[in-house]
């Protein structure tokens, strides 16, 4: 094959294009990367290996110039849980994409979407995939379309999903798609085929279904998850009056997946989801050990967990709704209200053990907090469809730009100063929450912290002052409580 041709990967901030770009950069591939928000790409190990390319993939100008002098370009996004209109989102962007691609000249489009049935009735979520898949094959561009159920693999959705539901739940009542079949994939064969899509002949222009080599009903899934993980056997009951909506708020209280993006996965799962062909092998060969088997693929993705090797995840994109300019320099940001509550204190540590706590901030360490505050405010984010507390973090020891924490993304990170947090729970406004390392004329140690928000309309003034109140016990308990962490480090 031809590796010094140019690929271009879209959607390199989610799961499988943060995956797939060093695996292209092992075949000997160029690489460029496209992104919305480039910063968020600046701590992968491969940054400096690729060049990238600022560019939303619905603006026709910016993915003209991002696929200027590209070979190959994947396509990876789609609108996973963005809210009501996604199908048109999806619709527009691919139609987008398609039409630049034809025009700038490229010779293949890779996409990678979902398996589905012929003959159903889809749910909206895989009846989306499938549209744009065709959009892709009908741009003009010889197009690769690989169609894949549930990918298993440590930080996919679906795995997530799987795991803390068998995790959580010894006995449980269920509804009845855990009866329906899946054929699942391990996440390393989805990128060997990824990978190897880019040479193929410009005459194929087709679908293909990649699946492993098991055959199971989620039942079984569950089953042979708590084996691998050296669970008790699960209980469980199928009722078949759980709704998927009703479904997909369940897996939302019992997972870090929220409703949002669990209602389009439980829709898929209602379907049979089983390869037709194998086509694949004409053009791709298998990988040279063989596919790899659900029990083998559950082992690899949790020993990348128990490793703290999880180099990208479903929460590595950024929530539906969530605000994506970075915190505003000016304070009467746009003619508008900025709140700030600002609090300063000095501690009597060193700013290494200051920083290292404040670096160790939410997960498993919480928010130093009033923690019934903190756990009733993220069950009501759970319940209109935002993240909650959940989602925890990538690594327990460092944080990187562009990594979820519970309800917050990461938007800046400077070592030893400055941890900037923009929130992704659901707000009438937007918030950030800054916390500093600094030193004072005396060479004291100030631990500076700002909570800021703008209002959306009046219900984001009222939101505001209504929760004011609490500022003292929430923002002053963070205050003190990280303070008295970090000199307690120090004896």
């Amino acid at each position: 094959m031809d590796t010094s041709k140019l690929v271009l990967v879209t959607g390199v901030t989610g799961y499988i294009g943060g995956r797939l770009v060093p695996e292209l950069l092992k075949a000997g591939y160029r690489v460029r990367a496209m992104a919305r928000n480039p910063r968020r790409l600046q701590d992968r190990d491969w940054y400096d290996q690729v060049e990238v390319v600022e560019a939303d993939a619905g603006d026709r100008h910016q993915v003209d110039a991002a696929l200027e002098g590209v070979d190959v370009a994947y396509y990876l996004i789609h609108a996973l849980g963005t809210g009501k209109r996604f199908e048109s989102r999806d619709r527009h962007t691919a139609l987008t994409f398609g039409a630049a691609a034809r025009d700038a000249g490229v010779g293949r489009i890779v996409y990678l979407g979902g398996l589905y049935p012929q003959g159903e009735e889809l749910s909206r979520h895989l009846d989306s995939r499938r549209e744009v898949g065709e959009i892709l094959l009908a741009s003009g561009v010889p197009t690769t379309v690989l169609r894949a159920a549930v990918i298993l693999g440590s930080g996919s959705a679906s795995f997530e999903m799987l795991r803390y539901l068998t995790d959580r739940l010894p006995v449980m009542i269920t509804p009845r798609w855990l009866t329906t079949r899946i054929q699942p994939i391990a996440v390393r064969d989805v990128l060997h085929y990824l990978v190897g899509s880019a040479a193929m002949p410009d005459s194929v222009n087709r679908g293909f279904d990649i699946g492993g080599p098991d055959v199971l009903t989620y039942r079984d899934m569950m089953q042979r998850y708590a084996a691998v993980a050296h669970l008790t056997s699960r209980r469980i009951i199928t009722l078949p009056l759980l709704t998927p909506s009703l479904s997909s708020h369940w897996v939302g209280l019992v997972t870090p997946v929220p409703s949002s993006i669990a209602r389009p996965l439980v829709d898929s799962l209602i379907h049979e989801v089983v390869c037709k062909e194998h086509d694949i092998a004409q053009y791709v060969a298998d990988p040279a050990p063989g596919l790899i088997g659900f029990d083998e693929a559950v082992e690899l993705a949790l020993k990348r967990v128990r490793d703290l090797d999880v180099s990208t995840s479903w929460a590595s994109a950024a929530m539906p709704g969530a605000p994506s300019d970075p915190l505003p320099g000016d304070p009467d940001w746009s003619g508008g209200s900025l709140y700030v509550d600002e609090r300063e204190s000095a501690v009597s540590t060193t700013p290494e053990r200051l920083w290292s706590v404040i670096e160790g901030i939410g997960g498993a360490n919480g928010w130093y907090s009033w923690r019934l505050g903190w756990w009733a405010r993220g069950v009501l984010d759970r319940v209109v469809g935002g993240p909650g507390l959940r989602r925890g973090r990538r690594n327990p020891n460092d944080l990187s730009v562009g990594d979820p924490l519970d309800w917050w993304r990461v938007e800046e990170v400077e070592d030893l100063k400055l941890l900037r947090l923009r929130a992704e729970m659901r707000l009438p406004g937007l918030a950030w929450l800054e916390l500093v390392v600094d030193t004072d004329d005396q060479q004291r140690t100030v631990f500076r912290q700002r909570a800021l928000f703008h209002p959306h309309g009046l219900p984001g003034h009222l939101y505001w002052w209504a929760i004011k109140p609490f500022h003292g016990i929430v923002f002053g308990g963070m205050q003190r409580n990280i303070a008295n962490a970090a000199q307690h480090k120090s004896s």
